[in-house]
């Protein structure tokens, strides 16, 4: 049983459980939680950098170490979220739809990302991946090089980002009926017709989340990634690390107006992900 409250002019319902108590203690404690440890942090990030103003903000953009690190931040995060798109998808499909000897072990291992310290990442990745690693030597022979170059951001950022498209994409993978490609196949569609259009609009939603929790994690890495990237300027050196470097330098209204311009462009990007996530769902049917 509930008990709707009509607030506004609209009188949009507004509904507390009735059998369970506690509703006011706990949705005060959800907005104390999103006022303190969310949205407080982020106004008061931008309220140091309103001191800057717009010209403050675009001069420390403008600069060429700044507008280099941003472009290789969020060029190789999207670059990594694409492919882990894909990938986990894959992964997700083959760790829902078939059943083999160490499935769980393997599904065991997609969540190792979220366990292992960003700084062990880190060093395993560039371990792996130097010249003289069980991956970097054998590539090394072709002339290609990993560790040390933005090919190492991106393998750090793949790897850590993985797992939110898998999770993401699981439980609806396992919700999809067999009966529907079985139908599809029936009525002579081919296989790729059935992945595109019988497949794919129930995920589409679900791919997007994963993306986006991909892509934002990727933006704000730091620990995997300063190992292997080589942290190079105007070359393989990203965003979060220069922000650590201006705060050594004591350069706080430096390090300040690069966190707002990456607040900023995550934000915008992450509004236009959920844009076309709404329109997925409006046009599919699909939550």
């Amino acid at each position: 049983m509930t008990s709707p409250v009509l607030v506004g002019k609209n009188a949009r319902r507004f509904t507390a459980p009735g059998v369970i108590p506690g509703f006011g203690l706990t949705f005060g404690y959800t907005l104390i939680y999103l006022g303190v440890i969310v949205l407080f942090p982020l106004a008061t990030l931008i309220w140091q950098s309103s001191g800057l103003g717009f010209s403050g903000l675009y001069a420390i953009a403008s600069e060429p170490r700044v507008a280099a690190s941003l472009r290789t931040t969020f060029f190789i995060s999207f670059a990594a979220a694409v492919v882990d798109l894909f990938f986990g998808l894959i992964v997700a499909w083959v760790l829902t739809r078939y059943d083999f000897p160490g499935r769980r072990l393997l599904d065991a291992f997609v969540d190792l990302p979220f366990a292992l310290p960003t700084a062990v990442a880190g060093i395993s990745l560039a371990a792996l991946y130097s010249p003289n690693g069980w991956f970097g030597a054998p590539l090394a022979d072709y002339d290609i090089k990993v560790a040390y170059t933005r090919w190492g951001i991106l393998v750090a950022l793949i790897f850590i980002g993985l797992p939110f498209v898998v999770r993401t994409v699981q439980p609806i993978i396992s919700e999809l009926e067999v009966e529907l490609e079985e139908a599809s196949a029936t009525l002579g569609a081919g296989r790729l017709q059935t992945v595109i259009r019988v497949m794919l609009p129930p995920l589409a939603p679900a791919l997007l989340t994963g993306f986006a929790l991909a892509f934002a994690r990727s933006i704000g890495e730091y620990g995997s990634v300063i190992f292997i990237a080589g942290n190079i300027a105007y070359v393989s050196e990203i965003a979060p690390l220069l922000i650590v470097v201006k705060l050594e330098q004591y350069d706080v209204p430096g390090a300040t107006g690069i966190a707002t311009i990456m607040l900023a462009i995550s934000f915008a990007a992450l509004l236009l992900i959920n844009l076309v996530q709404a329109w997925s769902r409006r046009r599919f049917g699909h939550v």
